[in-house]
């Protein structure tokens, strides 16, 4: 009778455990499905939620777990909370800034590959298509957070590891095409590649060792009394064919990400040290295996360094989702505060262009692509004489613009710099990276009314 009523109970926690996981899905959907420039109090409470549900979550399997297990548990569950977790954590970075929740999803990663919490399941059931496209996701994450945070040899690791991983996919699911993850393992070995190349002596991030010194900061603003201006927020994005990425990160906006913030320092930043216990194992000072306390109230920033300007990172986005993003941050923009727009882009469109073709392998597409081609050529002879640029009339028609998508779909994804004059009424820095800058440049003609407080930087 006893045994039924242990039984009974294990059942009950197990069917609550469920119901648990049910609710923090949901809730993690809503902060999944938030555009990137959304900030406020809407966005702050369905991150709080999501913490909230998930922290009840990990501390009842933490609680219960010798009965989750007895009742069917499989590890591989416990690993999937773990990364739900570091991705809200990664996610709260990405909006924030605050290198302390990047530091959180660190941990949460390297706990769940150190105690092999996917890699277990493989041991003791059959083969799982959806369970091993979890574990190949949970490595790219891991291997991202490593990357921002420079762990240079634990990305080098990580990336092993994928690549390992594919290969056993291939053989364990040989009727399933991973042609997916073979690119992606390619996109890593690109990315790993051009990073190493960019090793210098100093690091991206400011530091204060190389850079002014935070103390100074109030020296430095008795020359601007009539107005101090900080820079708050930031919106990054890139579109070339073929570039450089890890997933949705590319290259160009990974070295922006860390030119905009602070190194951290000190030890509050320093992953804790793994400790080998008597058995051998090794033990983290966090125990984040289950036992870590998912505390938001505890203040971790480092007092002695300002926080970091607020960014959103936008992967390939069209021009009207563009607009539509910068728009919302400048809306919610404090008055002394400036928005910095890094945009990184094309404006050879004509190298765009999607061929199609018919089942016999010929173009559909030449009549554009002649088309095409003598436009840019229009293009290049007009930029050669100076008059064009004295005339802002003529940007649209020779070129003065910034390709983000191919030009298969016309002029839509072309974005002009007079899409942007109205966010030169907030204080704007334009910082362009393209082999086009100058057709944002035009004489500053499209924003010379309001050239005080809008900077604008072409490479």
């Amino acid at each position: 009778m006893g045994r039924d009523d242990d039984r009974g109970a294990a059942s009950e926690v197990l069917a609550e455990f469920r119901a648990l996981v049910d609710g923090a899905d949901r809730k993690f959907a809503l902060v999944r499905d938030l555009p990137p420039g959304a900030r406020g109090p809407l966005q702050l409470l369905y991150f709080r939620k999501a913490f909230k549900a998930y922290t009840r979550l990990w501390q009842l399997q933490q609680r219960r777990r010798s009965e989750l297990v007895s009742e069917g548990l499989c590890r591989w569950e416990i690993g999937e909370v773990a990364s739900r977790i570091g991705q809200l954590f990664y996610g709260q970075y990405q909006r924030t800034s605050e290198v302390r929740f990047l530091l959180e999803a660190y941990v949460f990663y390297e706990a769940i590959m150190s105690r092999g919490y996917f890699q277990a399941a493989w041991g003791s059931v059959a083969p799982d298509l959806k369970l091993r496209y979890k574990e190949l996701r949970f490595h790219v994450r891991f291997l991202i957070v490593a990357l921002l945070l420079n762990r240079t040899d634990e990305a080098v690791k990580l990336a092993d590891r994928f690549r390992a991983l594919v290969d056993e996919s291939k053989a364990a699911f040989s009727a399933t095409n991973f042609r997916e993850w073979k690119q992606v393992v390619q996109e890593i070995s690109r990315f790993l590649k051009a990073d190493a190349y960019f090793k210098i002596a100093r690091p991206l991030r400011y530091n204060v060792i190389f850079d002014a010194h935070p103390s100074s900061f109030p020296y430095i603003s008795r020359f601007y009394t009539s107005r101090v201006l900080r820079l708050k927020d930031a919106l990054l994005t890139s579109y070339h064919r073929n570039e450089i990425k890890l997933a949705e990160v590319t290259l160009d906006t990974f070295r922006m990400i860390q030119c905009l913030e602070w190194e951290p320092s000190g030890s509050f930043y320093q992953v804790p040290v793994k400790q080998p216990s008597e058995n051998g194992a090794l033990n983290d000072q966090n125990e984040a295996s289950g036992l870590i306390d998912i505390n938001l109230a505890v203040d971790m920033t480092d007092p002695d360094l300002p926080p970091n300007p607020c960014k959103a990172i936008i992967y390939h986005p069209s021009v009207s989702k563009l607009i539509a993003a910068t728009a919302t941050i400048c809306d919610e923009l404090p008055s002394d505060g400036i928005l910095l727009i890094y945009i990184s882009s094309s404006g050879k469109t004509d190298c765009s262009v999607d061929f199609q073709k018919d089942v016999h392998g010929n173009s559909l597409n030449f009549s554009k692509a002649k088309h095409t081609t003598q436009a840019s050529q229009k293009r290049e002879n007009s930029l050669s004489h100076p008059a064009a640029d004295n005339n802002p009339n003529l940007s649209s028609k020779i070129g003065h613009y910034l390709c983000l998508g191919s030009q298969g779909n016309g002029a839509s994804n072309n974005l002009y710099p007079e899409d942007l004059v109205p966010f030169t009424r907030k204080p704007l820095f334009l910082v362009i990276d393209s082999d086009n800058s100058r057709a944002f440049k035009a004489d500053y003609t499209w924003c010379r009314e309001r050239r005080s407080i809008c900077i604008a930087s072409f490479a």
